[in-house]
């Protein structure tokens, strides 16, 4: 695999932003209607307003990553999985959620190939990606007449798909929620998709909560640092990625919020024209506690080494979250959680005030493995 080639395939695996402010259009919030309560007919528009009704839950569902295999294993759709794309690493899932995701028939190690997503035999394709479109020109995929003859109905993850052609920056979860909602009224499990929305909500609130008072231009600036992306040239979170919304709920202020995308490849020199008070260092799963500690090790090194960085206010102070990628990046349960982590690292003394609403894990003190549900999470990728 080229240097090229492998660049495109990492911002396509963390392709994950999100356009609209609740992440729906006024017709998706309609078509949801018939099916808030687990019936059938549903109907849901994707990003070019096209609409399809489901008269009963589909039995073959086919995913193009790891973002809507874990949504359809915490609804409990999984056992309908047929195949992914874009497979998520052992031990990058909650333990019980991994062993049931590395059961899952991978179709591709990284996009599925037109001719089997089309010959898979799914009644269901989940889409992270509007149909690779985002991909850089990596892979083509089928068109929507293919799709149709196929007999193959095509749904869009609102919170990832849409994300270039939106307008509106993302700066909170409620796309993601609102995906969670909509994926569970396909798959006839909307009173779990309501229960992992208010779990999440109710992780989020007590954060808006104990911040509520901190001015925004008070608010410490924030880089994410994208390791596996490369150290040459660094890759940018914008406003329109999911992580964009983590880092503003935690009460962050994302040094790149002003790009209008997804990603950006940006300069090292852009960076340090920043000068970010703290730095997520951010790693994929390494697949063991011990690898993962060792890539966050190498991501510090590079920092505190490389003549460009070694200067910066966050590298100086060891202002760091070892929080790996995934919780942060990828659409899911999990932002929640990451939200919470990096707001107990930034205001620590007013989330101790708040309590925990839950699960929320501890404190991402600088320079520590953070922001993970299992040892091995937290290197969690992409």
């Amino acid at each position: 695999m080229t240097a090229a080639v492998a660049a495109v395939l990492v911002v396509a695996a963390l392709a994950t932003g999100c356009g609209s402010a609740d992440g729906r259009t006024a017709a998706d919030a309609a078509d949801g209607r018939a099916g808030a309560a687990g019936g059938f007919p549903v109907t849901v528009t994707d990003c070019d307003g096209r609409r399809t009704t489901f008269s009963a839950a589909p039995h073959r569902i086919v995913t193009s990553n790891a973002a809507s295999l874990e949504m359809l294993l915490r609804l409990g759709a999984g056992d309908r999985v047929i195949g992914t794309g874009f497979p998520p690493g052992k031990g990058t899932l909650p333990p019980a959620l991994d062993v049931r995701a590395q059961q899952i028939p991978v179709l591709g190690k990284t996009v599925i190939p037109k001719e089997k997503l089309l010959g898979s035999g799914a009644d269901v394709y989940i889409d992270t990606f509007a149909s690779m479109g985002n991909m850089g020109g990596a892979a083509a995929g089928p068109t929507e007449e293919e799709f149709t003859a196929a007999g193959i109905k095509h749904v869009q993850l609102a919170s990832t798909a849409c994300a270039p052609r939106k307008k509106v920056p993302q700066r909170d979860l409620s796309a993601v929620e609102g995906d969670i909602r909509r994926l569970g009224q396909v798959t006839g499990t909307s009173q779990r998709a309501v229960q992992l929305v208010a779990e999440m909500e109710k992780k989020v609130s007590s954060v808006r909560e104990a911040i509520a008072d901190v001015p925004a231009a008070k608010r410490p600036s924030y880089f994410f640092f994208d390791f596996d992306a490369g150290t040459k040239q660094p890759v940018a979170v914008c406003n329109r990625q999911v992580a964009n919304a983590v880092l503003t709920e935690a009460g962050a202020r994302n040094v790149f919020a002003d790009c209008a995308s997804a990603f950006k490849a940006v300069s090292w020199e852009d960076v340090v024209g920043k000068d970010p008070d703290w730095i997520q260092l951010g790693v994929r799963n390494r697949g063991s506690a011990a690898a993962n500690t060792k890539a966050f090790d190498e991501a510090e090194k590079f920092l505190r080494e490389f003549p460009a960085t070694a200067g910066l206010r966050a590298v100086r102070e060891s202002k760091f979250l070892r929080i790996g990628s995934e919780r942060t990046t990828i659409a899911g349960v999990g932002n929640a959680d990451t939200v919470r982590r990096i707001a107990e690292t930034l205001y620590p003394d007013r989330l101790a005030k708040a309590g925990s609403p839950g699960e929320a894990g501890p404190p991402a003190k600088a320079g520590s493995p953070a922001g993970a549900e299992s040892p091995a999470e937290a290197g969690a990728g992409r």
